[in-house]
């Protein structure tokens, strides 16, 4: 008897859109391997659904809060369902930009200098040197990112305004010019790097949604020891943290900073998208993984404990 597996998607955060995307390719994906698949778009009432379905596994295709910060794992703890992805602590430290940079700069793993100050004091003056990016601690997708440019001599205004989201505090980090890698990690092996190239700001949520929005260059061309170099960091990150199951790290690359340019690791995402645009599932798809053999692997790699 095949195993019935409760895909969670939708959910409450800023990122909805992109986890009803990412659950209702992963649901037909599953379905296609031979899964009994029952697709939950998540709300607070996410606990009772789950024991009326007592699913075997829970797919977890959720994003930003209340998905990928460690909430809905320790849910899936409690009622001893086991699932996808990273557990409580992980995808806690993940999704927390700051506590992250800790950990993975306690590791060894180069990260930008950052500030963690409050949107008042961002809009008011220059908190650090231009050029600097501006984000929201807790969240994905390139939500609420903003980029001060070196010749740009007055704050960001929008982060003042009414229809900001991203929270009372929020990050402040030197600006890294040059190029955007990124590597995904499915268990304990690194997939292949990829090149993201945008001719957008940079690599927004347009660029990461939106068909046309970036091209990625796979096999990322860069040299081998910097190819090399990103597959180990992008393991140390995933280890660092204590992540499971399959995770992506993404990097900044300044190849005219010396002789082997600057390398910096940005960030590590525990729930990374699995759309028709997303990164991990061409990585493993080059590497020999279908996008049903990944799913699948992910099922079978479910455990509470995580």
């Amino acid at each position: 008897m095949s195993k019935h597996v409760a895909v969670l998607m939708g959910g409450l955060s800023n990122e909805r859109p992109v986890s009803l995307s990412t659950g209702k390719g992963c649901a037909e994906a599953l379905r296609r391997a031979g899964y009994r698949v029952t697709e939950i778009d998540v709300g607070y009432d996410v606990a009772e659904r789950l024991r009326d379905i007592a699913p075997d596994v829970a797919f977890n295709a959720l994003h930003g809060r209340y998905g990928e910060d460690g909430t809905i794992q320790g849910v899936l703890e409690f009622l001893r369902i086991p699932y996808t992805h990273s557990g409580v602590l992980a995808s806690a430290l993940a999704l927390d930009k700051h506590q992250a940079k800790i950990m993975l700069k306690s590791a060894g793993i180069p990260v930008t200098d950052h500030l963690i100050v409050s949107r008042s004091e961002v809009g008011r003056g220059h908190v650090m040197a231009p050029p600097y990016v501006v984000k929201p601690i807790s969240d994905g997708s390139s939500f609420g990112v903003i980029i001060v440019k070196s010749d740009q001599s007055h704050p960001p205004q929008e982060i003042l305004g009414e229809d900001w989201t991203g929270g009372e505090e929020v990050m402040v980090e030197r600006y890294i010019p040059g190029r955007e890698l990124t590597c995904a990690v499915m268990g304990d092996v690194a997939l292949p790097v990829t090149e993201i190239v945008t001719d957008l700001s940079f690599y927004n949520y347009e660029a990461k949604y939106v068909q046309g929005g970036s091209r990625h260059i796979l096999p990322a061309e860069v040299k081998p020891k910097i190819y090399d170099k990103v597959q180990k960091l992008s393991l140390a990150a995933h280890a660092a943290l204590g992540c499971r199951g399959v995770t992506r790290t993404d990097f900044r690359y300044n190849d005219a900073a010396g002789e082997d340019g600057e390398l910096v690791c940005l960030e590590i995402n525990t729930q990374p998208g699995m759309t028709p645009t997303s990164l991990a599932p061409e990585q493993a798809a080059y590497a020999g993984h279908s996008f049903e053999d990944l799913v699948s692997w992910m099922v079978e790699d479910a455990s509470c404990n995580r």
